[in-house]
This record gives structure tokens, sequence and C-alpha cells, in this order.
């Protein structure tokens, strides 16, 4: 089964309380809209609408589900609704607050708090138009706070499951915003409509490849490094399943060292390790990297050296985080 292009909701339209101004965004798997409160305040809604399972019309509320759709769809649902309400429970500078989240028109709807700014996905192709890159400086500032609303998550028994520089926000004032988990969420398989975890070549650890493998902070984690790495190369790291056929990393972090620090550098490749138990257990050692002061770039022969220290500290690291993880 194709996926289908649904139509928004209409433009002024009353929905819960709610008055919808603008349709800002849409995927295969949801419709972002700007609305209005009763207070006047602007969110942000989300709705559940599988472009693969449903069809809604223009001037249509309610979508059109086959029949033989309908059981996936309803476990999307579940899953869009408990995600909802997981978010709502957490109140953290650096992730989205959940404000609400409703039932209508058979389906589910999230409601957020709107921030004006842009993706960091979207500041990166901006440099890359220019033929820059970002600095040091920035992507400690912003991950350091990415760091601090993961932490959060972890705290609250959650995964995101689809860190990438498209679900980091910046606010206009250059703090980061945690969007859009994919913890909850599922991708709909087009062909054979069913649900099968998501992932994002290029930022997806190796684990959400397999089914058999246990996906944990460490996972996150893997996605964090991906995500910097990006920041940095101005392009993806290598996806995680090509790698395990031909890891073809190791150069692209040599021509990082000409640019950031040696510590960085080597912080970022040990979090893209392909071995979930070589990568940091938790998110704290790494936030205490980034916020340590930038050191003066050493000899290239240090490099090495502060990769191995880099390792011994996360093996120290990672078995406090595994112990936390299993209480």
């Amino acid at each position: 089964m194709a996926a289908q292009n649904n139509a928004p909701l209409p433009d002024g339209l009353e929905i819960a309380g709610y008055r919808i101004v603008k349709k800002i965004a849409s995927g295969g798997f949801s419709i972002v809209y700007l609305a209005y409160d009763a207070d006047g305040n602007a969110v942000a809604i989300k709705e559940y609408l599988p472009s693969a399972l449903a069809l809604r019309q223009p001037g249509e509320l309610i979508p059109v589900i086959a029949k033989q759709n309908l059981p996936v769809y309803r476990i999307g649902l579940k899953c869009f609704f408990e995600e909802g309400r997981a978010l709502a429970m957490i109140a953290h500078p650096n992730v989205v607050r959940v404000l609400n989240f409703f039932r209508a028109n058979e389906t589910v709807y999230m409601v957020m708090a709107y921030e004006s700014g842009y993706s960091l996905q979207e500041h990166i192709a901006r440099l890359n138009a220019k033929g820059s890159r970002l600095g040091e400086a920035f992507i400690r500032q912003i991950f350091s706070g990415v760091c601090g609303g993961l932490r959060e998550v972890h705290a609250n028994k959650l995964l995101h499951l689809d860190l990438k520089p498209a679900n980091i926000y910046l606010r206009t004032d250059g703090t980061p915003i945690l969007l859009d988990f994919g913890a909850a969420r599922q991708t709909i398989n087009a062909d054979v409509p069913k649900l099968t975890p998501m992932y994002t070549p290029g930022f997806a650890p190796p684990e959400l490849y397999s089914k058999a493998a246990t996906l944990g902070p460490w996972s996150d984690i893997y996605s964090i490094g991906a995500s910097m790495f990006a920041c940095m190369a101005g392009a993806p790291a290598q996806a995680a399943d090509q790698r395990k056929a031909e890891d073809k990393m190791g150069p692209h972090y040599d021509k990082l060292a000409a640019s950031y620090s040696p510590e960085l550098v080597a912080m970022v490749r040990s979090c893209l390790d392909m071995d979930p138990l070589a990568r940091p257990q938790s998110v704290f050692a790494l936030q205490k990297v980034l916020q340590t002061a930038m050191p003066a770039p050493p000899p290239a022969a240090a490099a090495d050296k502060l990769g191995g220290q880099w390792r011994a500290l996360v093996e120290r690291v990672g078995a406090f985080g595994r112990k936390k993880t299993n209480t």
C-alpha cells in the first residue's frame, strides 16, 4: 500500500478548546499545526495520522482507515498516546514541553509549547551553503544542553531513539530543545502495513537494526555522537548497517582532528563505537567533558593518548551507568 497525501485540518478550526492557525510541518507519521489556546497562547499541536494507513480527504475531519489496517493503526495510536503521557511528566528547559493530549476525530493530538527558532539541521545546512562548519565552543554549548535534557529523559526511564540534528531545535536565544521522540513512535512499512522500529541512517545506533539487541541509554549516546559528528563534518556519519560490513569512519575522524580538539574528536569516536558496551553508558560523562574549558590544540601525536584516556574514563563511567540502569 503506497503512502497517501493527507489533507491537514482546515485553518480556523476549533478543536478541544484550541484554534488551528495553520499547518507548520508534516511527515509520513503526523501533521503539526500552529494553534492558539483559549487564553491566546501559541501552541504546537501534533496529530497522529500515518499516511500509509489512513487517508483524509480535503474538507473531511475523520480519516478513512481500511479494515485490514485498523489493528496496526490502533497500536500506533496507543504508542503515540503513551508517549504524550510520558513526556507530560517531564519539565526541563531542554525537553519539549507537552501541555496536553486529547482524542478527537478518531485519532490523538499532542499539545506542546510553541517555541520560535529553527532546527540544528537547518543551521548546519546554512553553514554548508557558505562552506563553513560549526565552531567547537558552539557545539559544546549546544550538546551540553542536549545532554542535560537527555539525562532527565533517561531519569524518567524513557529513551529518545530518534536523536538527530533535525530533532534538536534551537530557540532564538540559542538554547536547544529535544523534539520528536521516537521511543514510542514507529514507522509504517508502506508495502505491508505493520509497525517496524524507526531509524534514521547515519544517526541510528546499530542495535536499532537488530530485533535481538537491547536498547538503552547507550543507544541515544550513539545518536548524540552522530549528531555532533554531523555538526563537525557537515554531513551524517556512515550508516551503522554499512559500518558492520565495512567501517569507513576512521579517515573522517582524522580529518576532524584538524579543526577540533582531540578531546572532542575522541569523545565523538567513543560515542560512535559499534559495540554498545564500549560507549559511555550514561550522558553524565559526556556532559562533563563538554563543560570543561576548551584545551589548546596539542601536537597530533597526543591525540592517540587522549583517545586511550577517554576510553579508560568510559569504562569507569560505563560500569556505573550499567549499575544504575539495572536498578
